[in-house]
């Protein structure tokens, strides 16, 4: 997942491009080796359902923004629909999720490196990267926002590179050296191991379509706010497509058995060819685009942070900015959290990236369940729009339940339980103590 850099008067298709480039990330590169390896070609499945329930989680956002634009989005809605609370809870577990998408793509980008350098540890890809980027943050993001359109072009065009060669590799163009496996029957592999896998894969293959609660902060600088639902359906449609088209020829290459989930699943398909120059100019493109994703996530948590302060949400001290404009307590904080998370990745290295995604995950749906809730409260009036916001719950459920069903996925769950057992209870705190303060005015 991604973020992208504001732009002003936007057609709906300039919106679109944007949104493909902000969308695809780490989640796509690396995070989809996991549900290829557990579902196999049931992955396609997988894929197919989650686009149809972000489509219908986008709608619901493009909606409430296209009959009122607000600055806070999702966030704003929220406090809308049920009161503070809402605002306060849905904004923090907003931020917990980027914090933990940020923690992953340090994680990716670590294993990205280690393709070149296997013998050094994980944890000094990822001080190395980190302590990069905060850096960036500190100096000013300005120049890297305005590359981010730059960074999205480039992760397409990987895509778009992988696609022609396994397809040239698909055809026999590359040579008969390299073993090839072909696309098991449907009808024999639809449900591997009982549907068990493809439930499981569900939740990563919706973790592969993060960012479109971006497009709905972005959507305020369209001309027309109201071709917000039009931009999305282009977007998800060339996304959908992509994804599908590009597992479909990683199956075609790879048996699932042979996908590593600490690799991504396209250098695993193109190194077994007489290529030696593509994985690395692949793996390149692939430590780019997700350093910038990095950096943006950067960014974003910052800039949630200090708006969390400004409304009183957060201490009021995360909102002060020192000599370079930057707000320097948040800057602390967030440098903590991320200290934090190479620590853990020197004690949990071998899982950690299953972790870390199925977590942010599991919050970034979290996230999805309060638009639907804010949609349904204020806006779904006829049966067909509540039929789509009940079916949308109904698939992210699905998703939600099925990291029980796997050891790994099972402790990224409770961690995202625990990340809300803390925001309830901080809620709590906060509502206890406004509730005296308006009561005595």
């Amino acid at each position: 997942m991604s973020k992208c850099t504001n732009q002003t008067n936007l057609t709906w298709w300039q919106l679109s491009l944007i949104g493909v480039g902000c969308i695809i990330g780490t989640g796509y590169f690396l995070g989809s080796a996991i549900p290829i390896q557990r579902a196999g070609s049931s992955v396609l499945i997988a894929y197919l359902v989650a686009g149809i329930g972000t489509w219908l989680v986008f709608q619901a956002l493009a909606k409430l923004t296209a009959h009122h634009p607000e600055k806070g989005s999702f966030r704003t809605y929220a406090k809308q629909a049920y009161g503070s609370w809402a605002g306060f809870s849905n904004g923090w577990v907003y931020w917990s999720a980027e914090m933990l998408i940020m923690g992953s793509q340090l994680t990716a980008l670590a294993l990205f490196a280690q393709f070149w350098f296997p013998a050094i540890p994980l944890w000094m890809f990822t001080a190395g990267f980190a302590s990069l980027g905060l850096l960036i943050i500190l100096m000013g993001v300005q120049k890297v926002e305005q590359m981010e359109n730059l960074f999205g072009i480039m992760k397409v065009a990987a895509i778009v590179m992988f696609v022609i060669i396994a397809a040239a590799a698909m055809f026999g163009w590359l040579g008969t050296d390299a073993k090839t496996q072909t696309l098991q029957s449907p009808i024999k592999e639809i449900l591997p191991d009982d549907g068990k896998g493809l439930w499981l894969a569900l939740l990563f293959a919706f973790y592969g379509f993060g960012g479109i609660e971006v497009m709905g902060l972005m959507a305020q600088e369209l001309k027309d706010p109201k071709d917000a639902p039009k931009s999305g359906n282009i977007m998800l449609l060339i996304l959908t497509i992509l994804y599908l088209l590009s597992f479909y020829l990683v199956l075609k290459l790879v048996p699932s058995g042979r996908i590593n989930p600490n690799e991504s699943p396209f250098l695993t398909a193109l190194k077994q060819y007489d290529l030696p120059w593509v994985p690395h100019v692949f793996n390149a493109i692939l430590i780019i685009a997700g350093f910038s994703t990095m950096v943006a996530s950067l960014y974003a948590v910052s800039t949630m942070l200090v708006s969390l302060a400004e409304e009183g949400d957060a201490p009021k001290v995360f909102a002060r900015k020192g000599k370079w404009k930057v707000p320097l307590p948040a800057f602390g904080l967030i440098t903590l959290v991320v200290a934090a998370s190479i620590m853990i990745a020197m004690l949990l290295p071998d899982k950690l990236f299953e972790y870390i995604t199925t977590a942010a995950g599991l919050m970034l749906l979290y996230t999805w369940m309060f638009i639907l809730a804010s949609f349904h409260k204020l806006m779904s009036k006829g049966w067909w729009e509540r039929s789509q916001t009940i079916f949308a719950l109904i698939l992210i459920l699905l998703a939600i339940s099925g990291t029980l069903l796997d050891h790994v996925s099972r402790i990224g769950f409770f961690v995202s339980i625990g990340f809300i057992v803390l925001i309830a209870i901080a809620t709590i705190v906060k509502e206890k103590r406004v509730k005296p303060e308006r009561f005595n005015s």
